[in-house]
């Protein structure tokens, strides 16, 4: 039995057989398209899960955050479905609360003085480019790159563990039901 949102990432995540007829992918078709990388495996699982969320909040520019957590996923052979997903944890509506803090992170750390009304300031007016790169190359650029690492550090991590042990509490209920099968059987 399976839950609705575990059907619907079934249903919509990312398929092998999608990427095989990409011209882009072809010079690195044999690496990306390599089964063990698609598998849902007890170590490929938290392995996607940290990467797609340390690529997810590090970079935080749509698309970009995908394919990124793709490529990081080739070495370190974790799932690509599960990393491409984790990069939808900083979307539209998480994005500001990050960069808050983010920018917090930084200024208490490194000792920087970054605006922080600034920054809300310039979200609520609907800055224009112009207007953010004078902001972020003045003071906030350092503690705002500082927090943004610190931050995806920590929730990768924290990610990695957690997924890690879902993954294992999965499978003792497996083993058990298993179990339990057998001795009704016997």
């Amino acid at each position: 039995m399976q839950s609705r949102l575990a059907r619907w990432f079934h249903d919509n995540a990312p398929k092998r057989e999608t990427f095989e007829n990409s011209r882009i992918l072809a010079p690195i078709a044999h690496r990306v398209l390599a089964p063990e990388l698609w598998r849902f495996t007890r170590r490929s699982v938290p392995r996607g899960v940290a990467l797609g969320l340390l690529v997810g909040i590090f970079l935080l520019i749509p698309g970009v955050q995908i394919a990124g957590a793709a490529l990081f996923a080739l070495p370190f052979r974790a799932n690509i479905p599960i990393a491409a997903a984790m990069t939808f944890l900083s979307n539209p509506a998480t994005t500001p609360f990050i960069l808050w803090a983010s920018v917090y992170i930084g200024n208490v750390t490194l000792g920087r003085t970054a605006d922080i009304s600034r920054f809300m300031a310039l979200m609520h007016d609907h800055a224009t480019f112009g207007q953010w790169c004078a902001w972020l190359f003045s003071e906030a650029a350092p503690a705002l790159l500082f927090g943004l690492a610190v931050i995806s550090v920590a929730v990768a991590v924290i990610g990695y563990f957690i997924s890690d042990w879902m993954w294992r509490a999965h499978l003792g209920r497996r083993w058990k039901a298993r179990g339990n099968k057998v001795a009704d059987a016997g």
